[in-house]
């Protein structure tokens, strides 16, 4: 037990870690200028995450540790703007923006001496975050404008987003309005890691980072590394000290906000309009999208003058769009790509051509719908784009230089690699390989399945399982359990003290828990979080593995698709023999933290709300689906009672208004049984 004057001196050490970790985040994330390197941010944060972890008493509610570890929701929650989230008419050319602007002096006159701020136009998701007393207590997709969504645990892990504001002088009640981004870096990592797993790639950033807004697991959208540069704000009580839009912005930053560093102001249109190719030719050099410039009145006072045109779009404000550099090539071949699910990527091989400075020579297809659509055909002549580091996309065939000999394209029925049948589920634009061994997936796959993730399997990266897999060593993953020292010192760089590392490496694998192997197996649509519920709910292999679809679509968190998926892989003959000589390998096919369909929750739906007292919303969800409950993100009346503490928030009243039971900490220990008092206390 910590006596009274260690607590102390842990509190003020949380405390000055908290500070330390907040003015890093600063400097890395708003200033671009990162102040200490990763590995002592990484110690840290460790170091705070250790003390709140042992004392959660010491987490304070703005701690940086909390911008990770909420639980997945079964669904997004609708939220209604205070005030609309508005788009932005478009000009294409000078003349459109001077049409513009005479139809504003029309209006107001003064326009035309009131001055222009000009922002570069990133590409991404609009999001609303409420801040009250500085503090982030609420965030939002924009929706249709009127109703977005509940993104405020996912938008907690987008670092950029500040939990505290900084300084002095906001509304008590505000709204932030702001555009979520992808990095292109991040784009490209989030990219390869799919295309390793043979999962459909995404067509840009923007596409990447609206979809990880909008997940239902926030650490799915943590590992997406999302940005966010902040462009307005919305006072609901209080007062806003600003008579101009580049003061908006300068106040933005001065709390924390990152706001996007070309901006300018100018002092009329014809500034903006030199302005415009100093733009245009900056966009390609940004390590982010976008596809423009917005041009806003300055004047703020000027902008309830000139008012909103049909509910949607503010008069006083524009955006002026670039056109991409556009390439024109010959589309020589349409290949097949077979990923580690089985996914049959098409994608288009390019007589090589300069896109924005850089030789293209492939291009993605995404999926045959697509290739239909646009009537793309092998032997055409095709544009082809490529914004800034965006993959290269080809935009349309040119019909009128074809000359009869150019192929429409078909997709395969069979796998290209093993000639096995194809599926294509219902629903889906995407063709599978369902043959686990086909020789196209096999390294992927076990690639995948001994990743720090799956089973942890140190030291068998791209290059050994090559290596395995030449030397016919290996066929598939469970071959692996095989392998023996003594074969492995012949291969070619394998010393004695590797290959024995690598066997006891292999070795240890077989103790990892059936959520972690689920994972590795490599389920078409069974990520680590979908691994976890399923290995919970079911407990065994064995249960999961003779399990009906609608049993598994049953679990919360998943639906149909996945079922689907799920028991279709358990259906396969060859599936079920790789299974069944993994058991033999002596891998453990239990889940420790399994459901508990007798405990004294069972059967039962908890909803978490607010701060508990003692217990981190993971040891709650914890609690509950060991006693044989499961955690819903959203209340509904098929939710049996709402667990409640400190700042409790919609959730709370939506019990309320259902009328369904609200129980505290204290009892929600008391129902789930004395191991779980005993291991509280």
């Amino acid at each position: 037990m910590t006596s009274a004057s260690g607590r102390k001196a842990l509190a003020a050490r949380a405390e000055e870690l908290r500070g330390r970790i907040d003015e890093a985040n600063q400097a890395y994330y708003v200033a671009d200028a990162p102040t200490i390197a990763d590995a002592e941010y990484d110690a840290l944060f460790r170091e705070l995450r250790e003390i709140e972890a042992a004392h959660p008493d010491l987490q304070s509610a703005d701690s940086p540790t909390r911008r990770v570890g909420a639980e997945p929701a079964s669904a997004l929650a609708k939220h209604p703007h205070r005030r609309p989230m508005l788009s932005l008419a478009n000009a294409f050319d000078a003349e459109e923006l001077a049409q513009w602007e005479e139809r504003n002096a029309r209006n107001s006159p003064e326009v035309r001496e009131a001055g222009y701020v000009v922002e570069v136009k990133i590409d991404g998701a609009a999001v609303n975050l409420t801040y009250a007393e500085g503090r982030f207590v609420m965030g939002a997709t924009r929706g249709n404008g009127v109703i977005g969504e509940d993104v405020t645990a996912n938008l907690r892990t987008v670092g950029d987003v500040p939990l505290v504001l900084r300084g002095k002088g906001w509304p008590g009640l505000m709204e932030v309005r702001g555009e979520v981004y992808m990095p292109y870096e991040s784009f490209k990592r989030l990219n390869a890691s799919r295309e390793r797993e043979g999962e459909q790639l995404f067509a840009n950033p923007r596409n990447a980072a609206a979809g990880g807004l909008r997940q239902l697991d926030p650490e799915i959208t943590r590992k997406r590394r999302l940005r966010i540069f902040a462009f307005s704000i919305e006072a609901l009580e209080g007062r806003l000290d600003a008579a101009t839009h580049a003061e908006v912005l300068d106040r933005l930053e001065a709390w924390g906000f990152p706001v996007e560093p070309h901006r300018q102001r100018l002092p009329d249109l014809a500034a903006v309009q030199e302005a415009v190719p100093q733009f245009e030719k900056l966009l390609a050099t940004l390590p982010f999208q976008a596809d423009g410039m917005v041009v806003k009145v300055d004047q703020l006072r000027l902008h309830g003058e000139l008012g909103i045109v049909g509910g949607r779009e503010p008069r006083w404000a524009i955006a002026r769009k670039f056109a991409p550099e556009v390439a024109v090539t010959q589309l020589r071949a349409i290949r097949i790509n077979v990923g580690r699910t089985g996914a049959l990527n098409p994608y288009a091989e390019l007589e090589p051509v300069e896109v924005s400075g850089v030789i293209v020579s492939a291009a993605t297809l995404h999926n045959e719908e697509l290739i239909a659509q646009k009537d793309i055909r092998a032997g055409d002549w095709v544009e082809v784009i490529r914004a800034g580091e965006v993959i290269p996309q080809i935009v349309a065939p040119l019909p009128a230089k074809r000359t009869g000999g150019e192929v429409p394209f078909v997709m395969p029925d069979a796998c290209p690699a093993c000639g096995t049948p194809v599926e294509r589920p219902e629903g889906e634009a995407m063709r599978y390989c369902p043959n686990v061994s086909c020789p196209a997936r096999v390294l992927e796959g076990i690639v995948h399945f001994a990743g720090r993730e799956a089973m942890d399997i140190r030291g068998l990266g791209y290059e050994r399982v090559r290596q395995l897999l030449s030397a016919g060593l290996i066929r598939d993953v469970a071959d692996l359990y095989g392998l023996r020292a003594e074969a492995l010192v012949e291969l070619d760089r394998f010393a004695k003290q590797s290959a024995e590392q690598l066997v006891r490496a292999i070795e240890a694998s077989r103790a990892q828990p059936l959520s972690l192997l689920l994972f590795g197996l490599g389920i078409r649509h069974v990520g680590k979080t979908v691994a976890q519920l399923l290995a919970r709910r079911f407990g065994t292999m064995d249960r999961l593995k003779e399990a009906p679809e609608a049993a598994i679509a049953e679990v919360n968190g998943i639906g149909p698709v996945i079922a689907q998926a799920v028991a279709g892989f358990f259906a396969e003959g060859r599936n079920r023999d790789l299974v069944e000589r993994l058991r033999k390998a002596g891998l453990d096919f239990t889940e420790p933290r399994a459901h508990d369909d007798t405990g004294p929750l069972a059967g039962r739906t908890y909803v978490l709300t607010g701060t508990l007292p003692s217990l981190s919303r993971s040891d709650a969800t914890a609690l509950i689906e060991r006693a044989g409950g499961r955690v819903a993100g959203s209340v509904s009346r098929k939710t049996d009672a709402v667990v409640a503490g400190d700042d409790a928030g919609s959730k709370l009243e939506k019990a309320r208004t259902l009328g369904i039971e609200i129980i505290d900490e204290g009892e929600l220990v008391r129902r789930t049984g004395p191991d779980a008092q005993s291991s509280r206390a």
